[in-house]
């Protein structure tokens, strides 16, 4: 939130003057206009006697609903305008989706800004590390330990954005030996040429005509 209040362009505070830990954006459909607002209430008024949380905010139209996603949507920039910035797209589960953030956190110390946001409700964090330029030392405290603490967490290196070129050699932190070679047979039967969305997903040593 810090972030995206000074580095983007119109963004505001939903939840003046503080800022807070934690946000959750929750967005509903339903075909009831009247009747899912009056439930989204009562939820947000439950968890708040029950302190779940300490404050919100309901837009009351599509314009205020727009300048709140304004804000999750725009993060990727307002990191870029603060500097170089490192981003993992990782699949955790949900009860430890953040532990990876503070222990980065711990791990940096002053070196880096760490931000962690996503999906709560299916484990997707997008990890980014924010510094004033690209530095290899920093790089050295990060990779391999993000994708270890995945891996001994059972989680995926690769969420919604997929593998790509990037990170190919580092599909076996997430898949056995034998599912990568499995993976590379039918993908040598199915596309012997290597034609089909080349270097991308295995590695290269498995991935070459």
């Amino acid at each position: 939130m810090d972030l995206a209040l000074n580095h983007l362009e119109g963004v505001r505070n939903p939840l003046p003057p503080a800022l807070h830990k934690f946000y959750v954006l929750i967005e509903t459909t339903g075909s009831d206009e009247h009747s899912d607002r009056e439930k989204l209430e009562a939820f947000l008024v439950h968890s708040m006697e029950e302190g779940l949380i300490s404050d919100g905010v309901v837009a009351q139209d599509i314009q205020q609903a727009s300048s709140v996603w304004n804000i999750r949507e725009g993060i990727p920039e307002a990191l870029m305008k603060a500097g170089a910035v490192y981003k993992y797209d990782l699949s955790i589960p949900v009860e430890k989706i953040y532990d990876l953030v503070e222990e980065m956190r711990n791990k940096l110390g002053h070196l880096a800004r760490v931000v962690g946001y996503g999906h709560l409700g299916d484990g997707n964090l997008h990890l980014n590390i924010s510094c004033p330029q690209y530095d290899d030392a920093v790089l050295a405290q990060i990779e391999p330990f993000v994708y270890e603490w995945t891996s001994k967490h059972h989680g995926s290196i690769s969420a919604e954005h997929g593998l790509g070129l990037m990170k190919a050699d580092k599909i076996f932190y997430s898949k056995s030996p034998a599912a990568v070679q499995l993976m590379a047979s039918v993908k040598n039967l199915l596309d012997p040429n290597h034609v089909l969305n080349p270097y991308k997903v295995l590695p290269q040593s498995l991935s070459s005509p």
